[in-house]
């Protein structure tokens, strides 16, 4: 019994989740950068493999992959939250360029991505997107895997 609820958890949770940042994206108008793009494929294979446990009658192992899905969603965010609030560096294709000497601002610009990994987009209480998708992403993963865990 406890398979299923972790199986039902990593499904809704994951399913919350990408639902929310596609709410952000079109309703809200807040294109995703390329991290954030980032964190929602494992929340895709959480849902594809949560389905194929449920189809399959919740096999434990099945669903303990869906809930590492979701904790690699969660790390990744981790790491982005750590780059937006410039704890670390963030991959060069989508942070904020240092401008060499002799290079142009707007040469810079130009060639700087429009969606910087570096600058939250969104906030709440001082804690970004990624920081809200780390956060319940390791509740998700860690909970389903707790759930999960075998009762021999």
């Amino acid at each position: 019994m406890s398979s299923r609820a972790a199986d039902a958890l990593v499904l809704t949770g994951s399913a919350a989740l990408l639902g929310g940042a596609l709410a952000f994206q079109y309703l809200g108008h807040l294109a995703p950068c390329e991290m954030c793009l980032w964190q929602r494929w494992p929340h895709v294979a959480a849902l594809v493999l949560g389905l194929l446990a449920w189809a399959l009658g919740n096999r434990r192992a099945v669903v303990a992959l869906a809930a590492v899905a979701v904790l690699v969603s969660a790390g990744i965010g981790y790491f982005h939250a750590g780059v937006e609030y410039h704890w670390w560096a963030g991959p060069a294709a989508c942070t904020a360029p240092a401008f060499a000497s002799g290079t142009s601002f707007i040469t810079a610009a130009l060639a700087s991505p429009m969606i910087r990994c570096d600058a939250a987009a969104w906030t709440l209480f001082g804690v970004s997107m990624a920081g809200y998708n780390a956060l319940i992403s390791t509740f998700i993963g860690a909970t389903a895997l707790w759930l999960n865990r075998s009762t021999r």
